[in-house]
């Protein structure tokens, strides 16, 4: 596989003396834990537990009693991230700065990496491979078309912050936060986690993220249906392959009763067994997504 320098994503580093407690505090992820050198990936929430960004947190080895750390967030909403982050930021002791110098790449080999990359294993699931941090200019050098990258991405089911997961639509949960190492259950108090909480030891989610295969190309927005009644809805694709919000529930309910999910355009759609998948599916979607595979 060749590094491919993802233009959809951009770099922000967060510094300070209370940068980490910061952090910390926002996120959907244990900060206070994470190593110099490590990565995780998080999300901040809204106040009612909604996901308004989701990145990667890369910690930097720090000088003195300041620390550092990179972020590795959509490029479309960076702005947005930053203002929302200088809100919270009140009189801590902590900077906020676009990193325009730095870029990031994904299937970046270490032993290939140029000077000044920061390569590590793409934390939701390691098989997808590697991300990077590194400067502008070396970055140049790479392929820009990912559309094969994105392929595997949504052959694994794994979310893109665009393309799947938005902005105030999901709960972390619904994105499989819980399966991808992207929220942690015994850190403290954060933004939403009273609702985090709640879905992991309360309740049943009713929604989730999940790939699908279908018999025909799919489009980004395309209804699922089945049994006449909505059954989800299509977000990223890569041909007969897609990421697609279910609706478990009504799903195992039409597959039971022998009803096949299907686009509204007639496409018939198959819910797949992600491989990472942490929690128990209905059985009438296992059973058909095991025959998917």
């Amino acid at each position: 596989m060749q590094p491919i320098h993802l233009k959809e994503r951009a770099v922000i580093e967060i510094a300070g003396a209370d940068a980490r407690a910061y952090l910390h505090s926002l996120v959907t992820q244990d900060i206070m834990n994470l190593p110099a050198g490590q990565t995780c990936w998080a999300a901040l929430l809204t106040p009612q537990g909604k996901i308004l960004f989701d990145f990667f947190i890369h910690a930097l080895s720090g000088e003195g009693n300041e620390e550092r750390f990179l972020l590795d967030a959509p490029a479309s909403r960076r702005d947005a991230l930053i203002t929302r982050m200088t809100m919270y930021r009140l009189r801590r002791q902590v900077t906020i700065t676009p990193r325009e110098d730095l870029a990031v790449a994904v299937d970046l080999a270490e032993d290939a990496a140029p000077g000044g990359a920061i390569v590590y294993a793409d934390p939701r699931y390691a098989e997808m491979g590697t991300r990077a941090f590194l400067p502008q200019e070396a970055a140049a050098n790479f392929a820009e078309d990912a559309t094969a990258w994105h392929a595997r991405r949504i052959a694994l089911g794994l979310p893109d912050s665009d393309g799947d997961i938005g902005s105030q639509k999901l709960f972390p949960h619904e994105a499989n936060f819980d399966c991808l190492n992207g929220v942690s259950f015994t850190k403290g108090c954060y933004v939403g986690q009273e609702v985090v909480s709640r879905m992991q030891h309360r309740t049943t989610v009713r929604n989730r993220l999940l790939p699908v295969l279908a018999d025909a190309p799919l489009r980004t927005g395309m209804v699922i249906t089945g049994a006449e009644k909505r059954m989800g809805e299509i977000s990223s694709t890569a041909d007969e392959r897609a990421i697609a919000l279910i609706r478990l529930d009504r799903a195992a309910t039409a597959l039971e009763n022998g009803e096949p999910l299907k686009t509204e355009e007639g496409i018939s759609i198959r819910i797949t067994l992600p491989p990472w998948i942490c929690f128990e599916l209905p059985d009438p979607i296992r059973r058909t997504a095991q025959e998917a595979r």
